[in-house]
């Protein structure tokens, strides 16, 4: 077949099934029931257009007549139902066939006629149509009308007519009302299954959209578990992890506007507050580094960086550190190394991993930063010969529930260090990692990629 032929098949099968949608009614403005009656409504009258005149020139003037019944009822049903938006009566749906049928029944061969073929048939739309409460009821009504007639029919006999003869005529009458019957429950079926399988296709919908947005409700709520709980870190962190140095620093300035102090006491408070003060900036400024990204974001501006140049002006404020502590401080970067990364970000990782060395290394140890290409990577290594890492908090440095820890010489941070290196070195797309050992030092590992 011709590919037009079936495109133009398909474009007038869509407009048939359109025009059939219109006629029925919309599910949003017309319940299951009334759709379904307006079909079978629709379906009879058609029916009935074909059976009417066919039954008037076979010589069934009953049956004719019984057909435009039919049809003058349906047609006003349809219309108050359709047009003027009343409830259709399924008791007028039911009497009307009981009616009908029972006067077909006598008039079109009684048992031996083609009404007994249709009754079943019409009493299953019945079963469409009528509300739940109502269909036991018409179930019995039919069988009873149908013991009934048959038993007026055994009784009576002559009460049946027969309008054609048999053989021929009444073959012709059972061939031309089968259709009748396999036509409605046709309809009535596939309506019916149509509708349960749109309507379960929509609980479907609205059951997966409930799942999603139970998901993301779960999330949210997450989200706010963990925002709250960084918030109450960040109220511990400001009310006594940065008060308790800020209360030395104000206690060693006291201490040193005594007039009475010693020249050799004054300078070691002098020492302790230049130590006291460093810490407390560290502190203050992973606090404000980390409050920012957790508020705004960061913007991260990844460039090709020379690793060493970038790098210089920390190992000069860390060596100093170092130094104060008597530390050895050492660092080995190739000057060739370029890799690509975001500066600022990069010198604070660098800087807390080494103040962190040189925080937790006690004097006399030593403190080395090397940087080596591996493959694609450039590894950044900090190594320290300090105290290490207990087992036990191995898993929780790199996250808000490290808990803050005092260094060899009481150094005190907030917590913040290293989970603001872990973020701040994945955001430039890199990676972190460590090895320690316990009283043996500590080896940091920072992999950035090579320009």
């Amino acid at each position: 077949m011709p590919v037009s032929k079936v495109s133009h098949g398909l474009f007038a099968f869509k407009k048939l099934n359109a025009l059939w949608h219109d006629l029925i009614g919309s599910p949003d403005h017309f319940s299951l029931e009334s759709r379904i009656f307006h079909s079978i409504a629709i379906g009879i009258v058609i029916l009935a257009a074909i059976y009417v005149p066919y039954n008037f020139f076979a010589g069934l003037r009953i049956a004719s007549l019984s057909g435009v019944v039919f049809v003058l009822v349906f047609s006003w049903q349809l219309y108050a139902s359709r047009i003027k938006g009343r409830q259709h009566s399924s008791i007028i749906f039911a009497l009307t066939g009981i009616i009908i049928f029972s006067v077909n029944y006598f008039s079109n061969a009684g048992i031996n006629g083609s009404t007994d073929l249709i009754w079943p048939a019409y009493l299953l739309l019945v079963f469409a149509v009528a509300p739940y409460r109502q269909q036991t009821f018409w179930l019995t009504v039919y069988i009873a009308c149908f013991f009934i007639l048959h038993v007026l029919e055994y009784r009576y006999p002559q009460w049946v007519h027969y309008p054609f003869a048999p053989g021929n005529g009444q073959f012709i009458d059972r061939v031309t009302a089968f259709p009748i019957p396999a036509i409605a429950i046709y309809i009535t079926i596939k309506f019916i299954r149509r509708s349960y399988d749109k309507e379960r296709h929509q609980v479907n919908e609205k059951a997966a959209a409930i799942e999603v947005r139970n998901q993301q409700i779960l999330q949210q709520t997450a989200q706010l578990e963990l925002a709250n709980a960084e918030k109450s870190k960040l109220m511990s962190i400001i009310s006594h992890d940065l008060r308790a140095p800020l209360v030395n620093i104000q206690t060693y300035l006291e201490l040193l506007n005594n007039e009475d102090i010693e020249p050799l006491q004054r300078s070691k408070f002098e020492k302790d507050l230049l130590s006291a003060t460093r810490t407390t900036m560290n502190m203050l400024s992973n606090v404000l580094q980390w409050s920012k990204t957790q508020m705004d974001g960061t913007v991260v501006s990844l460039k090709n960086i020379n690793l060493s140049q970038t790098l210089q002006s920390t190992f000069d404020l860390e060596k100093m550190m170092a130094k104060a502590k008597g530390l050895t401080f050492q660092y080995n970067i190739p000057p060739n190394i370029t890799i690509i990364a975001d500066a600022d970000m990069l010198q604070l990782v660098v800087r807390n991993l080494t103040n962190n060395a040189i925080k937790f290394t006690p004097a006399g140890g030593s403190i080395t930063i090397e940087a080596q290409q591996q493959l694609n990577d450039c590894r950044i290594t900090v190594s320290d010969t300090g105290k290490g890492i207990p087992a036990d908090k191995m898993s929780s440095i790199f996250t808000l529930n490290a808990q803050p820890t005092f260094g060899t010489n009481n150094e005190r941070g907030a917590g913040l260090g290293l989970l603001l290196c872990k973020e701040f070195t994945e955001r430039q797309g890199g990676r972190i990692s460590f090895e320690s050992s316990t009283d043996k030092g500590s080896r940091f590992f920072v992999f950035m990629p090579m320009a």
